[in-house]
């Protein structure tokens, strides 16, 4: 009613709704309770943390950023006012484009993780894979290195082919920053990964290199899960014109989000940057 009584009447529009226009004065001016104020306070909050994950987080990682940030409220109390607010975050979906085929002729790493992807320092055990980011010019293919110990994305590279240059430049990328030693590079048994090339790189550099099963997700879950974050949270609510405009999304999605800023509840609601500091800093 207040929204409109410059276009109508108060007591015409009481009569309407059917209420008194005496009742709806003293609505006006009755005021708020305490929970209702706080209430109000705290969603406001609750819509900064929102909209500084890019409308991604939920209930449970706006509750993480807010407590990091010494506000102490529930999370149910949290996911309330979202949902009455009409604030959402994102859920997981996934699609198919194959990305790696299995050369038959090839001779593939035994596999040295058996679905114990653990570690307990950095540079024990990373694990690389392929997806694809769908452009308007075509399909752009990522190849990504991810370690185990802080899912942080440790080496990536991106290329309109699937040439095995793609993974070696994931990899080299990882070798360059981390420095490892005797590290395990877990994937699946994609020709990419088979040839040659990335098997004499591995050696070089010092990496083990793992392979999981045929056909059998699991067996690199870890990367699927970080593929399933990317689509989620970047390509399924993106459209991309170009490929150009596709390579500086996901470099900011992982360089500047995934890593440094985005929690996961695997690591009590750190980023990957972060886990890792606090973890160096205090073994």
């Amino acid at each position: 009613m207040s929204a409109n009584q410059a276009v109508f009447p108060i007591a015409a529009m009481a009569r309407v709704l059917g209420v008194s226009e005496a009742g709806y004065h003293a609505w006006r001016q009755r005021v708020p309770s305490v929970r209702a104020v706080v209430d109000a306070a705290l969603l406001k909050q609750i819509r900064t943390a929102h909209a500084g994950s890019g409308e991604i987080y939920g209930a449970p990682r706006v509750h993480a950023t807010l407590a990091a940030q010494g506000a102490r409220h529930g999370r149910k109390r949290i996911a309330r006012l979202m949902r009455e607010a009409g604030l959402v975050g994102v859920s997981r979906r996934r699609g198919g484009v194959v990305t790696t085929r299995r050369d038959r002729e090839a001779r593939p790493a035994p596999d040295l993780v058996d679905r114990n992807f653990s570690a307990e320092a950095p540079n024990q055990l990373w694990v690389g894979d392929i997806t694809f980011v769908p452009t308007a010019a075509g399909f752009l293919y990522l190849a990504v290195v991810v370690d185990a110990w802080s899912r942080r994305v440790v080496g990536w590279s991106m290329a309109s082919h699937l040439r095995t240059e793609l993974v070696l430049d994931a990899l080299e990328m990882a070798v360059t920053q981390r420095r490892p030693r005797d590290v395990i590079h877990h994937s699946d048994q994609g020709s990419q990964y088979t040839s040659l090339a990335f098997g004499g790189r591995c050696r070089e550099a010092g990496v083990r290199p793992s392979m999981g099963s045929v056909g059998d997700a699991y067996d690199n879950a870890m990367c699927e899960s970080f593929f399933a974050t990317l689509e989620c949270e970047l390509l399924h609510r993106r459209r991309f014109t170009s490929q150009a405009q596709a390579r500086m999304a996901v470099f900011t999605f992982i360089e500047g989000f995934y890593n440094p800023v985005r929690l996961h509840s695997a690591l009590g609601y750190r980023s990957p940057i972060r886990y890792e500091q606090e973890m160096l800093a205090n073994p």
